[in-house]
């Protein structure tokens, strides 16, 4: 009689854990709900967007150190040499990408992408345009270069990145409209 008692309790114990079918249906299970939500959540795309903010955040803060500037000198900063498209200031010289300029910014922002950068584009001192290139085609303020209907009518073709990216995405001194 101990002998069945035991070995029903046994049997009960048994019973109370996992088979192993039911425990690969429920991994299963996770497993397409984790892909579902990696599906809906895109990562990757996220990233970009928040690359993209980020560079669009960076270019208004150089605007407004660049109108800064011009109240200052009644000029906007030169640009250097037509390749390099760096801020030229008249007291500092070349302002690098990352660098502090002066009492007008602690740290000139450059791209997230360590291989893209920033394009400063001014003619004459009494204009601007600052140049991006968005990793997200999809985002409703890019633009084409010497498109006469944005404000990439100046970017060059190649200069956001290792010489081969186009600037996407502009913005412009006060001044320049679209």
């Amino acid at each position: 009689m101990t002998e069945i008692k035991n070995l029903k309790f046994k049997i009960q114990n048994w019973r109370k854990g996992f088979t192993l079918i039911e425990l690969i249906i429920v991994i299963g299970i996770l497993g397409i709900l984790a892909t579902a939500a990696l599906a809906i959540l895109n990562p990757f795309a996220q990233f970009q967007k928040a690359d993209d903010a980020k560079r669009k955040a960076d270019l208004s803060q150089i605007q407004k150190a660049l109108e800064s500037y011009y109240q200052d000198y009644q000029r906007y900063p030169a640009q250097n040499a037509p390749a390099v498209y760096k801020i030229q200031d008249s007291t500092l010289g070349l302002i690098d990408w990352g660098a502090k300029w002066g009492t007008y910014m602690n740290v000139v922002p450059k791209d997230p992408v360590a291989t893209d950068h920033y394009v400063y584009y001014s003619p004459d001192g009494q204009s601007y345009c600052l140049y991006a290139s968005l990793e997200r085609n999809s985002d409703p303020a890019l633009c084409k270069p010497g498109d006469p209907k944005t404000k990439c009518t100046t970017a060059p073709a190649t200069g956001c990145g290792n010489g081969s990216i186009a600037c996407n995405f502009g913005v412009c001194s006060p001044n320049i409209l679209p």
